[in-house]
């Protein structure tokens, strides 16, 4: 059991770090290149998706469906850069997720009277239902989204 705390520990130490970075700095865009895809949510919460044009200390400026847009520095609420950069991550987490869940529900439903027939039911159900939660977890996880928040307003 404390082996397992100190895996639950170490995998999170990278979301902790993640939080740790200073979000509310509009300096954050400049490191955006041109054509990145973005969403900027303004204040109002509407939400504009386009391809990054380049960023002023007045404004964002973005290629929507409609056409350039530039929304003022005051307007805007959060950017967020929408690109999946960490499907196979995601989908190894998931996997592993899947596949440990699979197996203790296996475990656990295979743990009847064996009737006779030599197997060890336990055993060989959490092996097959893991490879199940496996894959399922694995599908999962590469679907998720995974935008990065480049840039949130600092509350008010």
């Amino acid at each position: 059991m404390r082996k397992l705390w100190i895996l639950v520990f170490v995998l999170a130490m990278p979301c902790v770090a993640f939080g740790q970075t200073d979000r509310s700095s509009w300096e954050n865009l400049n490191a955006l290149g041109a054509g990145h895809k973005i969403e900027v949510v303004e204040m109002n919460s509407k939400k504009v998706s386009g391809a990054f044009v380049n960023v002023t200390d007045a404004g964002i400026s973005l290629q929507a469906a409609g056409g350039e847009q530039t929304i003022a520095r005051q307007d805007v609420r959060r950017v967020k850069l929408m690109e999946n950069k960490h499907r196979l991550r995601n989908a190894a987490i998931g996997a592993a997720i899947g596949a440990g869940a699979g197996a203790g529900i296996g475990a656990e439903v295979g743990k009847g009277p064996s009737h006779g027939f030599g197997f060890d039911f336990a055993a060989q159900g959490a092996g097959i239902v893991a490879g199940a939660g496996a894959v399922i977890g694995a599908i999962v996880g590469a679907l998720w989204p995974s935008h990065q928040t480049i840039y949130r307003a600092a509350e008010k």
